[in-house]
């Protein structure tokens, strides 16, 4: 009899003041590599954040592994945090030590995010967006791609293409919104919770993180009011989180405007664009967001190699490396590959689509 083995992707991540964070890597890299487990785990002294991929039983022996550990052993809702998966999203276990738990310039204490925690429910948004509620604002604290997939109705992107460039925007959140109560949202409500801390610096209380952030709300609520797919740093990229009945499509291909929910690269890799993109359309275009970028790969073959590739591209610039007499015959191979791989391509736009700000503070 065969069985099909269930996979889950947990994520999770929570403030607390580690003394040893050298010594938890450590741990936590030797219990993950050996059970198996996939996926990215971070510690530093304010924080642990995890995006991971197992077996039902892996998973289920790593949370056991950090209720046995006493900085681990309160994780909130954690049993919430875990959804089904078709196998891994990741092809190894990256266990590292980073200071900071989002890119801000700045560290904080668990007491420092406790004390400016202001929260609001996942009951309380549904029915803010239900019934509407013109003394509120609703701010995805997202960047400006991820909220172009993907949001909460109503929801006004925070204007950042990096989080970090949000430090430089409080002051216009503060005047522009500062007769409103404002429900700030993040994916899983890591940068809304140390947000808050910068928040309070401010004066500024008129801000509250909805617990949990989208990941708790479309866990308890399958009501359509968050419309498009939901932005991952994982395998996956862009996730679908309603049934059938309540799933709408909001973004557009940018080779063909046509409603889409898929999210890839571009292939030339000093532009790398997250790019929403049909993936007939995107293989019509050999994965270049622009004229711009496939000509710039052809000239200098900084392309990146997918599935399917008739040479990896890679291997051929190590070549040249080893052996510069051999660049204009490869050169003219690849161009000769990339011609005919796009000729009946139209490119609609010009220029690298690198990601930008859609929304002006």
């Amino acid at each position: 009899m065969n069985h099909s083995t269930s996979y889950q992707l947990l994520t999770f991540y929570q403030f607390v003041d580690i003394t040893d964070p050298q010594d938890q890597v450590a741990l936590h890299k030797q219990f993950c590599t050996d059970i198996g487990m996939m996926g990215r785990v971070y510690i530093g002294e304010e924080w642990i954040s995890a995006t991971v991929t197992g077996n039902v039983w892996q998973i289920q022996a790593y949370t056991l592994f950090l209720a046995s550990n006493h900085y681990f052993s309160k994780i909130p809702d954690i049993e919430l945090k875990a959804t089904e998966v078709d196998n891994h999203q990741f092809d190894k276990m990256i266990v590292r030590y980073r200071s900071e738990i989002v890119a801000l310039g700045k560290t904080v204490t668990a007491k420092q995010v406790s004390e400016s925690d202001k929260q609001i429910t996942v009951d309380e948004l549904k029915r803010i967006i239900d019934e509407g509620d013109d003394e509120r604002a609703i701010l995805d604290m997202r960047n400006d791609y991820e909220w172009q997939l993907g949001h909460f109705k109503w929801a006004i992107p925070a204007g950042t293409v990096n989080f970090r460039e949000v430090q430089e925007l409080i002051k216009k959140y503060k005047e522009k919104l500062q007769d409103k109560k404002v429900v700030m949202y993040c994916t899983g409500w890591i940068r809304c919770e140390k947000l808050s801390v910068l928040l309070k610096d401010e004066w500024v209380d008129n801000f509250f993180a909805l617990d949990g952030g989208v990941v708790k709300y479309t866990n308890v609520h399958n009501d359509g009011n968050r419309e498009g797919n939901l932005y991952t740093f994982d395998g996956r990229v862009s996730c679908p989180i309603w049934d059938e009945n309540t799933h709408t499509t909001i973004a557009h291909c940018i080779y063909t405007w046509e409603p889409s929910d898929h999210c890839a690269n571009c292939r030339y890799s000093p532009c790398n664009a997250r790019i929403i993109a049909e993936p007939k359309a995107y293989r019509k275009h050999y994965g270049f967001c622009s004229t711009e970028c496939r000509d710039k790969g052809m000239n200098d073959l900084l392309i990146k190699n997918i599935d399917r590739d008739p040479v990896d591209f890679k291997s051929l610039r190590g070549l040249i490396i080893q052996d510069p007499t051999q660049k204009q015959a490869i050169r003219d191979k690849v161009q000769k590959i990339i011609k005919k791989k796009t000729l009946h391509a139209e490119f609609p736009h010009k220029k690298s689509q690198k990601e930008k700000v859609l929304y002006e503070w």
